[in-house]
């Protein structure tokens, strides 16, 4: 199960090295996020190699590579926030973002404990004490109720990395950083999904990064189903993978442009005698 291969190394992997002065925090804050992930993933459902992809990249960019369960400003910019349920003098830093996807606002404050409890009665206040939005667990729980309540998974299917943002953060802030997040979390989640699938199968499964004939195949065969318009070069790059993402889509498989044994029982028409 995938869930229960994210750890502290699946961070570790997908986050540059945090300047000096960070890298204290960086180092607890994975280790300490990457203990509980496998727990709280199968929460939210999070369970594919492209929800847990756009999952961790979003955490990435908002806590800023893993160095931060709270938000740099002050919080002042959202005094005054009736979107956010800042009706109150002072709510804006009372109330900034916190956790490592920087939850924000008296209204979202005051949602997650309600959701919480429901889960753990004795769950704390957290708008009455929102500084402990910060500390674990309830910072792992705060992403969960966030990516949960909002629906992510659904728009994580699609791969629709400008969509997860705006619901995030209302709007494209940080794009660019968000999808250099992306790229590094695809490989990282795809490998182990491929090295699961590997190990209980005996057919050889194709991901990025690989090379060699049996990529010219797939290349050839998604081709002939129409999914692939590309040079035909053994190459597994990101234009295979999105072609086969489309064929995966299309075929009501689970879209994570892995190629295992069940698109390759799909695909297998297309393949013509080169199977």
């Amino acid at each position: 199960m995938l869930t229960s291969r994210i750890t502290a190394s699946t961070l570790k992997a997908i986050a540059p090295i945090a300047p000096k002065l960070k890298a204290a925090a960086q180092a607890d804050i994975i280790q300490k996020f990457g203990d509980l992930l496998p727990s709280l993933l199968p929460v939210a459902d999070i369970s594919s190699a492209l929800r847990v992809s756009h999952f961790l990249a979003q955490v990435a960019h908002e806590s800023d590579g893993f160095c931060t369960l709270e938000e740099y400003a002050s919080g002042a910019a959202y005094e005054g926030r009736a979107d956010l349920g800042n009706t109150q003098t002072g709510d804006g830093k009372r109330f900034k973002g916190r956790g490592p996807i920087q939850l924000t606002g008296r209204a979202n404050y005051r949602a997650f404990t309600i959701w919480m409890r429901a889960r753990a009665p004795k769950a704390p206040d957290f708008e009455t004490s929102p500084e402990l939005v910060a500390t674990w667990p309830w910072a792992g729980w705060a992403v969960i109720f966030f990516w949960q309540t909002k629906k992510l998974n659904a728009v994580a299917d699609r791969d629709d990395l400008v969509a997860v943002t705006k619901i995030i953060n209302g709007g494209r802030n940080g794009l660019d950083d968000r999808a250099r997040f992306l790229a590094r979390a695809k490989p990282v989640i795809q490998t182990l999904v491929a090295d699961a699938l590997s190990a209980e199968q005996d057919f050889p499964v194709l991901r990025r990064g690989m090379r060699g004939e049996p990529v010219d195949r797939l290349q050839s065969a998604l081709r002939s189903a129409g999914f692939y318009f590309l040079t035909i070069d053994g190459d597994f790059g990101p234009g295979t993978e999105g072609a086969l993402m489309g064929f995966q889509r299309a075929n009501g498989l689970v879209v994570d442009g892995i190629f295992g044994s069940k698109s390759f029982a799909a695909l297998q028409p297309y393949f013509g005698e080169q199977a």
